[in-house]
């Protein structure tokens, strides 16, 4: 197990703009600017603008997922101008303040009811939400229970070299439970015979996780990145609990969430080595992971002679086997 190094500060995702636009059409022009610079992309920017309701929340889909509603704006307006807006993409986490200079200073009384406005905008974003994540739960659920368990020969499972262990099937697809450490469902994952992975719409990814291997006295636990990755690993280590938390983005989450469900367990958490990706986001995810849980961290070990292609513990243990 290698030891993890200092922490990296975390990214901020919440980025302010201000403008001086006057006019009407200056100022959907710089909020437009606004949401583009910040990574915002409407799916069809001109209809957002023309909704923008004093005060209301209005969800949208974006130019990656224009079937969905991961997009929300909120407007304010001041002598019919929008002078607030306040943006957001659930999908990314990213969010947006945009604020107009006008010139005029506002009495403390403005200043205060803004701040109100503002603060109710957020309990309306935040409190719709989590009902969308509710409803999406309910729907994992039920899709769950009528799944029957996996088929050995499922060609993804063949693919990998992997057993089952938690997943269940619908027709040709794997299903996958996200949950969280009560064993709430909250989301699901399917991967087909060819690999390809999709999360339910409307899920919640952020602290959840996949349970690939759970005994009844686990004598420590892996936190992984995907689920054919904690497959191999339960197949390694049959007495460890293995979460697969899906992607280097969410192993901190589950890794903290992990320590404070078992403050006293062995935690390790198991990194991808993405030794051809610029900053190697696998690894660099792991240590900070290790490091916000107070955990231990292991990487694959390559011989001298293993591609660089490779990158976690399936590839390594496929390519060992020789099929890869």
């Amino acid at each position: 197990m290698k030891k993890a190094p200092a922490p990296e500060r975390a990214k901020r995702h919440t980025q302010g703009h201000y403008t001086t636009a006057s006019t009407y059409g200056e100022r959907l022009d710089a909020i437009r600017d606004a949401l583009l610079n910040t990574g915002i992309e409407p799916a069809n920017m001109d209809a957002l603008l023309s909704r923008l309701t004093d005060g209301q929340i209005t969800r949208t889909g974006t130019a990656s997922k224009p079937n969905s509603k991961n997009l929300w704006l909120i407007a304010y307006h001041d002598r019919g101008l929008p002078f607030v807006v306040i943006a957001g993409d659930w999908a990314t986490g990213t969010e947006l303040k945009w604020i107009a200079q006008t010139g005029d200073t506002l009495t403390e009384a403005e200043r205060r009811e803004l701040k109100r406005r503002i603060a109710d905008a957020k309990l309306a974003r935040e409190t719709e939400q989590a009902r969308q994540w509710e409803q999406a739960a309910a729907r994992a659920a039920q899709r769950w229970h009528k799944c029957t368990p996996a088929n050995p020969t499922h060609g993804y499972l063949q693919s990998k070299g992997i057993q089952p262990h938690s997943a269940r099937q619908q027709g040709h697809e794997l299903v996958l439970l996200l949950t969280d450490f009560s064993g709430k469902a909250w989301s699901l994952q399917t991967i087909d015979e060819a690999g390809n992975k999709r999360l339910m719409a409307g899920g919640k990814k952020a602290r959840h996780f996949i349970v690939v291997n759970a005994p009844d006295y686990p004598a420590r636990i892996l936190i992984c990145e995907g689920y054919a990755t904690g497959c191999t690993l339960a197949e390694i280590d049959p007495a460890a609990l293995v979460l697969a938390a899906i992607d280097c983005g969410n192993l901190r989450a589950v890794a903290t969430g992990a320590r404070n469900r078992w403050p006293d367990a062995d935690l390790i958490v198991c990194g991808d080595d993405d030794r051809q990706t610029e900053g190697n986001p696998g690894v660099t995810a792991a240590r900070a992971a290790a490091i916000a849980a107070g955990a231990r961290y292991a990487l694959p070990e390559w011989p001298d002679e293993a591609p660089l292609t490779l990158s976690d513990f399936n590839d390594l243990h496929q390519w060992q086997r020789g099929q890869l």
